[in-house]
Protein backbone atom coordinates (compact mmCIF):
# COMPACT_ATOMS: atom_id res chain seq x y z
CA UNK A 1 0.00 0.00 0.00
CA UNK A 2 1.48 2.83 -0.87
CA UNK A 3 0.06 6.75 0.23
CA UNK A 4 0.72 9.51 -1.39
CA UNK A 5 -0.47 13.94 -2.02
CA UNK A 6 -3.03 14.12 -4.82
CA UNK A 7 -2.05 16.25 -7.50
CA UNK A 8 -3.81 18.64 -9.97
CA UNK A 9 -4.07 15.44 -12.05
CA UNK A 10 -5.95 13.86 -9.54
CA UNK A 11 -9.09 16.34 -9.87
CA UNK A 12 -11.47 14.09 -11.11
CA UNK A 13 -10.56 11.23 -8.79
CA UNK A 14 -10.76 13.77 -5.73
CA UNK A 15 -14.49 14.22 -6.77
CA UNK A 16 -15.09 10.72 -7.75
CA UNK A 17 -14.23 9.65 -3.90
CA UNK A 18 -16.09 12.84 -2.41
CA UNK A 19 -19.04 11.21 -4.36
CA UNK A 20 -18.25 7.54 -3.05
CA UNK A 21 -18.15 9.16 0.46
CA UNK A 22 -21.62 10.72 0.56
CA UNK A 23 -22.81 7.20 -0.91
CA UNK A 24 -21.39 5.51 2.12
CA UNK A 25 -22.50 8.40 4.47
CA UNK A 26 -25.96 7.81 2.71
CA UNK A 27 -25.93 4.35 3.26
CA UNK A 28 -26.06 4.56 7.20
CA UNK A 29 -28.10 7.62 7.38
CA UNK A 30 -25.28 10.18 8.36
CA UNK A 31 -26.20 12.61 4.66
CA UNK A 32 -29.48 13.14 3.45
CA UNK A 33 -28.00 16.57 1.11
CA UNK A 34 -27.68 17.36 -2.27
CA UNK A 35 -23.55 17.48 -3.31
CA UNK A 36 -22.71 20.87 -4.34
CA UNK A 37 -19.23 20.41 -4.86
CA UNK A 38 -17.49 20.27 -8.54
CA UNK A 39 -14.29 19.33 -10.26
CA UNK A 40 -14.04 23.26 -10.92
CA UNK A 41 -14.64 24.06 -7.16
CA UNK A 42 -12.07 21.35 -6.32
CA UNK A 43 -9.40 22.81 -9.10
CA UNK A 44 -9.95 26.51 -6.75
CA UNK A 45 -10.04 25.88 -3.47
CA UNK A 46 -7.70 22.28 -2.83
CA UNK A 47 -5.01 23.85 -5.57
CA UNK A 48 -5.12 27.23 -5.17
CA UNK A 49 -2.54 29.49 -4.23
CA UNK A 50 -3.31 29.03 -0.70
CA UNK A 51 -5.36 25.64 -0.48
CA UNK A 52 -8.08 25.24 1.73
CA UNK A 53 -7.81 21.68 2.31
CA UNK A 54 -5.39 18.42 1.16
CA UNK A 55 -6.11 15.00 -0.21
CA UNK A 56 -4.07 12.04 0.60
CA UNK A 57 -4.45 8.93 -1.90
CA UNK A 58 -4.28 4.83 -0.85
CA UNK A 59 -3.01 3.29 -3.68
CA UNK A 60 -1.94 -0.66 -3.99
CA UNK A 61 -0.50 -2.12 -7.51
CA UNK A 62 -3.71 -1.82 -9.53
CA UNK A 63 -5.46 1.26 -8.38
CA UNK A 64 -6.54 4.16 -5.65
CA UNK A 65 -8.43 2.48 -3.32
CA UNK A 66 -8.89 5.23 -0.24
CA UNK A 67 -8.53 8.83 0.32
CA UNK A 68 -8.59 11.42 3.27
CA UNK A 69 -9.33 14.57 2.59
CA UNK A 70 -7.81 17.20 5.82
CA UNK A 71 -7.01 20.81 6.70
CA UNK A 72 -5.08 22.88 9.29
CA UNK A 73 -6.35 24.96 12.48
CA UNK A 74 -4.60 27.06 14.61
CA UNK A 75 -5.28 27.40 18.42
CA UNK A 76 -4.13 31.52 19.26
CA UNK A 77 -4.42 30.01 22.94
CA UNK A 78 -1.93 27.34 22.32
CA UNK A 79 -0.20 28.62 19.85
CA UNK A 80 0.21 25.37 17.57
CA UNK A 81 -1.69 23.36 14.66
CA UNK A 82 -3.61 20.61 14.64
CA UNK A 83 -5.52 18.72 11.97
CA UNK A 84 -8.91 18.56 10.85
CA UNK A 85 -9.64 15.14 8.82
CA UNK A 86 -13.06 15.87 6.84
CA UNK A 87 -13.28 12.66 5.30
CA UNK A 88 -11.61 9.18 5.45
CA UNK A 89 -12.76 6.78 3.13
CA UNK A 90 -11.88 3.31 1.86
CA UNK A 91 -13.47 1.71 -0.78
CA UNK A 92 -15.63 -0.86 0.91
CA UNK A 93 -13.32 -4.01 -0.94
CA UNK A 94 -10.48 -2.79 0.60
CA UNK A 95 -11.57 -2.25 4.25
CA UNK A 96 -9.97 -4.75 6.94
CA UNK A 97 -6.83 -4.52 4.83
CA UNK A 98 -4.30 -1.83 6.34
CA UNK A 99 -5.58 1.04 3.85
CA UNK A 100 -7.34 2.95 6.85
CA UNK A 101 -3.90 2.60 9.53
CA UNK A 102 -2.03 3.57 5.99
CA UNK A 103 -3.67 6.58 5.67
CA UNK A 104 -3.81 7.27 9.06
CA UNK A 105 -0.35 6.98 9.50
CA UNK A 106 0.38 9.51 6.86
CA UNK A 107 -1.44 11.74 8.23
CA UNK A 108 0.15 11.44 11.80
CA UNK A 109 3.23 11.70 10.02
CA UNK A 110 1.80 15.20 8.49
CA UNK A 111 1.12 16.08 11.94
CA UNK A 112 4.14 15.90 13.55
CA UNK A 113 5.94 16.95 11.13
CA UNK A 114 4.16 20.46 11.07
CA UNK A 115 4.44 20.22 15.03
CA UNK A 116 0.40 19.83 15.49
CA UNK A 117 -1.65 19.00 18.67
CA UNK A 118 -3.51 16.43 17.29
CA UNK A 119 -6.10 15.47 14.46
CA UNK A 120 -9.56 15.66 15.09
CA UNK A 121 -13.04 14.45 13.35
CA UNK A 122 -16.84 13.26 13.80
CA UNK A 123 -18.07 10.12 12.96
CA UNK A 124 -21.94 9.30 12.83
CA UNK A 125 -22.81 6.82 15.74
CA UNK A 126 -24.17 4.88 12.60
CA UNK A 127 -20.76 3.71 11.35
CA UNK A 128 -20.53 0.93 13.56
CA UNK A 129 -17.25 -0.68 11.51
CA UNK A 130 -15.70 2.96 11.25
CA UNK A 131 -16.28 4.04 15.50
CA UNK A 132 -14.40 0.21 15.71
CA UNK A 133 -11.55 1.19 13.55
CA UNK A 134 -10.91 4.67 15.54
CA UNK A 135 -11.12 3.03 18.73
CA UNK A 136 -8.89 0.23 17.94
CA UNK A 137 -6.48 3.40 16.37
CA UNK A 138 -6.89 4.75 19.87
CA UNK A 139 -8.33 7.97 19.06
CA UNK A 140 -10.54 9.07 21.87
CA UNK A 141 -14.16 10.83 21.54
CA UNK A 142 -14.10 13.43 23.43
CA UNK A 143 -17.82 14.61 23.07
CA UNK A 144 -21.35 12.85 21.73
CA UNK A 145 -23.74 15.57 20.44
CA UNK A 146 -26.64 13.58 18.84
CA UNK A 147 -25.42 10.60 16.20
CA UNK A 148 -21.79 12.84 15.87
CA UNK A 149 -19.09 11.51 17.92
CA UNK A 150 -16.00 14.32 17.85
CA UNK A 151 -13.10 12.23 18.12
CA UNK A 152 -9.29 13.74 19.00
CA UNK A 153 -6.13 11.56 18.15
CA UNK A 154 -2.30 12.11 18.89
CA UNK A 155 -1.13 9.82 16.35
CA UNK A 156 -0.02 5.86 16.47
CA UNK A 157 1.30 4.42 19.56
CA UNK A 158 4.43 2.07 19.41
CA UNK A 159 2.66 -0.98 19.91
CA UNK A 160 0.09 -0.39 17.29
CA UNK A 161 3.49 0.34 14.62
CA UNK A 162 4.52 -3.35 15.74
CA UNK A 163 1.05 -4.90 15.28
CA UNK A 164 1.17 -3.70 11.89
Amino acid sequence: MRVRPATIDDISLIFAFIQKKSEFDRSVGAYSGVLQVTEDKIRKTIFAAVPFSYVLFAENSKQVVGFALYGFRYSSFVGQPSIWLDDLYVDEEMRSQGTGIALMNYLAQIAKENSCTHIAWTADTRNIRGLKFYDRLGAKIIEQKGDRCFFTWTGIKPEQERRQ
